[in-house]
């Protein structure tokens, strides 16, 4: 193997998770409010069912997937028109019908992508353990100007979870009795950067093995082998892909894969080798959030951490997150343990970390033993975050600001969404997240941030506590009581639309 690591391997609130786990949304939002009094919101259309992403086919005309029905409804002048696909789809947690990318020659091309986990019944469920172990699939669909038609599978990535429930034998800690079926942390972004190529991001699945920078240990790490990255141990990770789901040849470790194959392929057969080639970057934990700069090109992410350091992440080829070792930056890993030990392990608690199967205790005290913990593929290289939030957020959806539309004042900007929200019933005094959108400037290089406060100028805003949105973000905010916010686009007019399956609806920001 070509792999190399830096040490020898060792023989009250509605979070995303919940919410998205519902069959049904009802908006139970407070009235949306914009920072800038320059700026209105109106509802484009609502009483859709948690929709997740949209896709502009035209001015006024664009597709929207909804998670538990698998449904892709058509909304034409603010009106559903008609349902032009229906997937069986596993709806339990964070998995359904998820992403949406048109091609980048659409509608000549006339390809649409969806990124949605298979259902084993033939009808929706949101039952978690009715999907299989590759249930969660990017698949190509053919537009007729009036439905979709499957055409071909993209590509098929782990959706099965099997989790620890409770204390193991150490000896043989995946031989349980009481195994926790899981659901979470599946990605589900779809988007075609400006080369052409489709990145799909799948989160970790909850798996702790070599792409999530587990070098420790157990092997193998779950009930089905790993932790080579086969196709059911390659997660945490961006995939790039041709438009048919080949391999590009220009990807980061693409030479280095098909050494890998050639060296193993003959005895293990050829996915490893394979998953190596279509790697863009790892060490992800779980994203809800990918967009290309108009202006550069470059992949922005979000990234959810477990109680510590939401992050947002400038992505370039053979990016390693640093997920499981850090969440935010390096040098703050004792703070980021610090945080997810006071979360707890606990079988019935809160979980620093989640899984049991790598406790917190497990995080480094110091930076430069996470950063030599870390697993290193040749060609890849560890990046700080470009911005964290100290105490979960946590943040979703993310997109530029593309144009002058909202004003010349806005063009390029970053804008972020959120992916919890307070509901109707909860008082104003309740320190929680209402379902911010934040604002981000960037820097004449569209490398960096820039930012007036002083405080926020480590990139870190040091907030007090879960879902305290208030310390150190005023200059980032730019709107409130949103909901979660799952995709937000520039469309055909400038304005900037925001998909919240909280609420139901898509929404409009516009200059009044």
């Amino acid at each position: 193997m070509q792999f190399l690591p830096s040490r020898p391997f060792p023989a009250f609130l509605a979070p995303l998770p919940l919410l998205l786990a519902a069959t049904g949304s009802v908006d139970q939002l407070r009235c949306q409010t914009m920072v800038d009094p320059a700026l209105g919101v109106a509802t484009v259309v609502d009483g859709l069912v948690a929709p997740i992403a949209m896709a502009f086919l035209g001015p006024d005309d664009f597709l929207v997937t909804e998670k538990a029905s698998g449904q892709v409804k058509r909304v034409t002048n603010g009106s559903v028109t008609g349902v032009v696909l229906d997937l069986a789809v596993n709806s339990a947690s964070e998995r359904g019908l998820l992403g949406i990318a048109l091609h980048p020659d659409f509608p000549a091309t006339p390809w649409v992508y969806l990124f949605h986990t298979e259902s084993t019944t033939g009808a929706d469920t949101g039952l978690v353990g009715e999907t299989t172990l590759l249930g969660n699939r990017v698949d190509r669909f053919a537009w007729n100007g009036s439905t979709l038609a499957f055409d071909r599978n993209v590509i098929r990535m782990r959706a099965f979870q099997n989790d620890l429930n409770g204390v193991t034998n150490p000896q043989n800690p995946f031989q349980n009795p009481a195994p926790v079926l899981r659901g979470n942390h599946d990605g589900g972004v779809v988007r075609f950067g400006p080369d052409g190529k489709l990145y799909v991001i799948l989160g970790d699945v909850g798996r702790r093995g070599f792409t999530q920078n587990n070098l420790e240990g157990p092997f193998p790490d779950d009930d089905f082998g790993g932790p080579l990255p086969d196709d059911a141990h390659t997660t945490g990770v961006i995939y790039r892909l041709n438009d048919d789901g080949s391999v590009p040849t220009d990807n980061p470790f693409y030479t280095l894969g098909a050494l890998v194959g050639a060296q193993i392929g003959p005895i293990v057969g050829t996915e490893i080798g394979t998953n190596i080639q279509r790697i863009f970057a790892y060490g992800i934990r779980n994203s809800f959030g990918m967009t290309f700069d108009p202006v550069s090109g470059r992949l922005w992410t979000t990234e959810n951490g477990g109680r510590a350091f939401d992050e947002i992440n400038l992505v370039d080829p053979g990016f390693n997150g640093g997920w499981i070792q850090v969440m935010g930056p390096r040098h703050r890993v004792a703070e980021y343990k610090e945080i997810e030990l006071d979360a707890g392990i606990g079988p019935n608690g809160p979980r620093g970390l989640q899984q049991l199967r790598w406790p917190a205790d497990n995080i480094s005290d110091h930076h430069s033993d996470a950063r030599q913990r870390m697993l290193h593929i040749p060609g890849s290289h560890y990046r700080d975050p470009e911005f964290s939030w100290k105490h979960v957020t946590p943040p979703a959806a993310l997109a530029f600001i593309d144009g002058d539309g909202l004003g010349a004042e806005y063009d390029g900007d970053l804008i972020v969404g959120s992916a919890v929200f307070r509901p109707l019933a909860a008082p104003p005094s309740v320190m929680a997240n209402p379902g911010n959108l934040y604002r981000f400037r960037l820097n004449g290089g569209r490398n960096k941030f820039k930012f007036r406060d002083h405080a926020l100028r480590d990139k870190v805003a040091d907030n007090l506590g879960r879902d305290d949105w208030v310390t150190e973000q005023a200059e980032i905010l730019f709107g409130t009581d949103f909901g979660i916010v799952t995709d937000m686009h520039t469309g055909p007019d400038g304005a900037l639309y925001v998909v919240s399956p909280s609420a139901g609806s898509v929404r409009r920001i516009f200059r009044l």
